[in-house]
């Protein structure tokens, strides 16, 4: 008998748009973001014991990306989009069934008017409204693989040095100034852009940044409110 998948809970995250989002979880740990139920699932014994994990493994959908055929092999950016691996050699969006997979820092439960108790996590890779499909306590004895071996993709990969042009800095909120600069460092572009003189657009936390990426600098040259109704719900 074959099971539908439904979501037992979102996530609400400052990325209204895929674009600029870290392309593994933990890669930017000042990432903040909110677990919140479906209201089915709003019980709260239903999270009774979870304080007492560091870390949880989120199931999710990668609901930007939903199709309905696949191809056995996809582009990592890793390699620049320029030679193929096996779809389930990677961690690509583009899947069977569209899952996937995260580990975040649980930083707290909250009660939140409206929403019921959430989960304040850390860490998060993931757009704002993403489907959660289940929840579960990461396991350092069995999780933590330390002779564990990363395949063409070994490391996070270099980092960029984030500037910001004069007065640019000073409209951000200065909650979210610090995970802003480690999602821009960790160089949202496609590998395959390298063009110094490109404006790339990214939305976060309720503002249009444009930003160039010259060397190993990225510069961010704009920072505008986003529009009402322009952030993704």
């Amino acid at each position: 008998m074959e099971h539908v998948l439904r979501p037992i809970a979102r996530m609400h995250s400052d990325f209204s748009g895929k674009f600029g989002i870290p392309r593994q979880a933990g890669i930017v740990p000042e990432l903040e973001g909110l677990v919140v139920f479906e209201p089915e699932y709003r019980i709260p014994e239903a999270l009774r014991g979870i304080e007492g994990f560091s870390h949880l493994w989120l199931i999710w959908q990668f609901s930007e990306n939903l199709r309905e055929d696949w191809s056995p092999t996809v582009r990592p950016p890793r390699l620049g989009g320029n030679e193929r691996m096996g779809v389930f050699a990677t961690r690509s969006p583009f899947r069977p069934n569209s899952l996937g997979l995260s580990c975040v820092k649980l930083l707290g439960v909250e009660e939140k008017p409206g929403m019921g108790l959430a989960l304040k996590v850390g860490g998060a890779d993931l757009m704002d409204g993403t489907p959660i499909f289940d929840i579960k306590p990461y396991l350092p004895y069995a999780d933590c693989k330390e002779e564990a071996t990363g395949g063409f993709a070994p490391d996070a990969g270099n980092t960029l040095k984030v500037a910001y042009a004069p007065g640019v800095a000073e409209k951000l909120p200065e909650n979210k100034l610090e995970a802003l600069t480690g999602a821009l460092a960790n160089d949202p572009r496609p590998r395959y852009q390298q063009d110094p003189q490109r404006l790339y657009a990214m939305d976060f936390g309720g503002f249009t940044l444009r930003f160039t990426v010259e060397g190993e600098r990225l510069t961010v040259r704009e920072a505008e409110p986003m529009a009402p109704g322009d952030e993704k719900k």
